[in-house]
């Protein structure tokens, strides 16, 4: 058996998804299935299709060339802006993608042009998170060019909160955005059929009688990947957290000082770790590291391991306490974060693990 590996439980993947389209689908959202967090993993996207997400959101062209090669059947939305130098690939593979740049719509409108596709947009507006997104001071001359442009169908407005500025979103954003899509609609004759407002940080809102019903589309990862919503970072109610399992072999088991014994400087990584004094401790070091995953996002099974650090290929937790007995040669697992998430699934060295058929595909 090689290590390290990450198990993926395909049958919860599913059932969070149901349970995050049901709570949508009760306030008339719809939901795009974000699979970016595991690189586009082809088992991952055809789970969250069976649970009933009506798309697939991606942020990098590789995850969905990836998607399509597997067979995956299903309209792609691009959710990192596109590049202007990667516009004609754009046209030609994404269904819909999410713009802030005139000049990028532009060239997308040109390239459609050319390969005679139409390429559908929605326009991402700032609301505060400082993320990507225009002014909404902008918006209406900025809508009324980019719906001059041949080839290019205005789908309609989202934006995006939490992800970077951790701006939680509320009442009072998803007014705004309603609001701006209501005044683009009437003073440019438009029509916006999705107003995209809300990802896994909003689930409390959504729950909430506080949203405004305008709001119809929502961009969801980790609240079905993790079983989270993101502002607290609490398990949602009737949702699985443990979809995914890392699992790495112990290479050496070795009672050891918990304090480094010489005078120190930084770490591999620049910075200065502390310790603390516990006399001697039994030290597992384990076949994952820093290249492969966020050790900090880790939480073993096993309640009784402590995760001490780690370096570029090793992670080292004090056993002492385990309520399990180990020995070299045997794994140890565990719960990841969606930054641990990201990372493993990113690694070519942690090998992936598919388990559990899905459910039959739920009406």
């Amino acid at each position: 058996m090689a290590y390290p590996y990450l198990t993926i439980d395909l049958s919860k993947i599913q059932h969070n998804a149901r349970t995050i389209v049901n709570l949508c689908r009760s306030h008339d959202i719809e939901v795009t299935g974000v699979t970016k967090a595991t690189c586009g993993n082809p088992d991952v996207a055809m789970a969250m299709l069976r649970g009933g997400v009506s798309s697939i959101g991606e942020s990098r062209m590789e995850n969905i060339h990836r998607l399509k090669a597997a067979g995956i059947q299903t309209s792609f939305m691009l959710l990192r802006v596109p590049p202007l130098s990667g516009v004609e690939e754009v046209v030609k593979t994404v269904d819909l993608s999410l713009n802030s740049e005139l000049s990028v719509l532009r060239a997308l409108s040109q390239a459609a042009q050319g390969s005679g596709h139409k390429h559908d947009v929605i326009l991402m507006v700032e609301l505060g998170d400082l993320r990507e997104g225009i002014p909404p001071e902008d918006l209406l001359e900025f809508m009324r060019e980019a719906s001059e442009l041949p080839n290019i169908r205005i789908k309609g407005l989202g934006t995006n909160l939490a992800c970077f500025g951790g701006v939680v979103p509320n009442e009072g954003h998803m007014n705004r955005l309603a609001g701006l899509a209501k005044e683009v609609e009437e003073k440019l004759g438009l029509q916006l059929p999705l107003i995209s407002g809300l990802n896994s940080s909003g689930l409390e809102l959504i729950g909430s009688k506080e949203m405004s019903g305008k709001i119809n589309h929502a961009r969801i990862g980790e609240a079905i990947l993790l079983g989270r919503e993101t502002i607290h970072r609490r398990p949602w109610p009737g949702t699985y957290q443990d979809a995914f399992l890392l699992h790495a072999e112990i290479l050496e088991l070795k009672k050891k000082p918990s304090m480094p014994i010489v005078e120190r400087g930084e770490d591999a990584f620049g910075g200065l770790p502390t310790f603390k004094d516990d006399g001697d401790i039994e030290r597992a070091l384990l076949n994952v590291g820093r290249e492969d995953v966020t050790v900090e996002g880790l939480t073993p099974l096993d309640s009784g391991v402590t995760i001490l650090g780690g370096s570029s290929g090793y992670l080292v937790v004090d056993v002492s306490r385990a309520k399990g007995s180990y020995r070299v040669g045997e794994e140890l697992s565990f719960l990841l974060n969606y930054s641990a998430l990201l990372r493993a699934s990113t690694s070519e060295y942690v090998k992936k693990r598919p388990v559990n058929e899905m459910l039959p595909k739920e009406s």
